[in-house]
């Protein structure tokens, strides 16, 4: 009998828990609990780490699960690379359903950057507004450089001060529209963009909008991991669960 384990937290994930459940597929959709009201799912629900990949190598036997689906978020490395190597222990396949990454587009001012030591950099000396696209995770490092203004937009509100001495959040929760991207980007007379190369739809917005406007982005890229089978969309996950 099958049983899937799915490693959730982004959109993608979320359609896939739904043709996992129309299909009738005994599966368990897992995410980190980050977000603290999180979008309500057809299948039944985990929240929380494993302890490393002993932990998910244990979940995997003792819970007898025959697949894993890692459709967590693209900079959710450390989650992806325990599912490979869990999966390479434990004999269960896998595969990730992943986004492709955005390309830059003609307009587009993108500076590429491999990580968020890159970005803190790429803004320079002098002051300048910036929307730091990138979630609450992250926000630490940015206060090496307190010259600037920062914009956040996070799902939920802070529940602790913000560690940047000059922010301001929005609270928002995707997809997001290029007209209202366009028009928070005006209002707050944004100078550049940091963000992440998520690739997707849901966030694709601001980066619409930047062309629209002008505006250089500085876009980290994606962190490393372990070769595994990729696919792009949840049919083809479905035609791999059933082959």
């Amino acid at each position: 009998m099958t049983r899937v384990l799915l490693l959730g937290g982004t959109t993608e994930a979320a359609a896939m828990a739904r043709a996992l459940a129309e299909a009738g597929v005994d599966a368990v959709y897992s995410y980190a609990g980050r977000t603290e009201a999180p979008v309500a799912q057809p299948l039944p629900v985990r929240v929380g780490g494993f302890g490393g990949v002993p932990g998910l190598v244990d979940l995997l036997l003792t819970r007898r699960f025959t697949h894993i689906i890692d459709a967590t978020h693209p900079f959710a490395a450390q989650m992806s690379r325990n599912a490979v190597e869990a999966s390479r222990i434990t004999g269960v396949p896998l595969i990730a359903l992943e986004r492709e990454p955005w390309q830059a587009r003609p307009g587009d001012r993108w500076t590429h950057v491999p990580d968020i030591a890159g970005a803190v950099a790429a803004l320079g000396e002098a002051p300048r507004r910036v929307f730091l696209a990138i979630g609450r995770q992250t926000l630490a490092p940015f206060a090496a450089a307190p010259q600037h203004h920062y914009l956040l937009r996070l799902v939920d509100p802070p529940t602790e001060p913000l560690p940047l001495p000059r922010a301001e959040a929005v609270i928002a929760r995707g997809p997001f529209t290029v007209e209202g991207d366009r028009t928070l980007l005006e209002r707050h007379r944004i100078e550049v963009i940091v963000a992440k190369n998520a690739g997707g739809t849901g966030a694709e917005a601001k980066l619409i909008a930047a062309r629209e406007l002008g505006l250089p982005v500085v876009l980290i890229d994606r962190p490393v991991v372990p070769e595994r089978p990729v696919a792009r969309s949840v049919a083809d996950v479905m035609a791999w669960l059933n082959d």
